[in-house]
């Protein structure tokens, strides 16, 4: 548990703005949401507790090796650089994480340098409990999903996390047949 709670702050060191690139790992798991409420509630009787309602903007921009997004909103922004490997339904990223002070300009940068893939703007709501982080995410566009994501301490087995994911996923009752392995922009592609 300890480990698990040194990840935890140090992605928060991150989110705040310290300047410091981190290498992080997590597991994940996305899924259409027909009844957000009913999740919600099925949620908050396991323990997720909500943390805040964020409204973000994502911009991707083209790039040979994995994802590159600047995810922009209120408290801030950030370029975030990431891998994906599908696993059984589950997804396990290896990322990488940069405060950005001047979006704006970094956005006109990179569009200029390397062309936007994709831009994503969502209403996330989001739900916590111990490590695993519940979004239930409104895209513009796409419609309403939710996301359940564990980081992992480093040196960590993904296996624990997936399965405390599986349970919570039965527990939610969303069938891992229903899991979606690809950003929401490329839903539609």
């Amino acid at each position: 548990m300890a480990r698990r709670e040194a990840a935890r702050q140090q992605r928060l060191e991150v989110a705040r703005g310290h300047g410091r690139r981190v290498a992080m790992r997590n597991v994940e798991a996305k899924f259409p949401l027909p009844d957000a409420g009913a999740v919600r509630q099925r949620a908050e009787a396991l323990g997720f507790e909500c943390t805040g309602t964020l409204i973000q903007h994502d911009t991707f921009f083209v790039v040979s090796n994995g994802k590159l997004k600047l995810r922009e909103q209120r408290d801030g922004a950030w370029l975030i650089h990431y891998r994906r490997h599908h696993e059984k339904g589950f997804e396990l990223s290896d990322y990488d994480i940069v405060p950005v002070s001047e979006p704006l300009k970094l956005r006109q940068l990179m569009s200029a340098a390397l062309g936007v893939l994709a831009r994503v703007r969502k209403r996330r709501t989001l739900l916590q409990r111990a490590h695993i982080r519940l979004h239930l995410d409104h895209v513009d566009n796409h419609g309403v999903f939710g996301e359940l994501e564990a980081v992992l301490p480093e040196g960590e087995d993904p296996a624990s996390c997936r399965t405390e994911i599986a349970a919570i996923l039965a527990a939610l009752q969303i069938p891992v047949g229903q899991l979606i392995d690809v950003s929401y922009f490329e839903l539609t592609r």
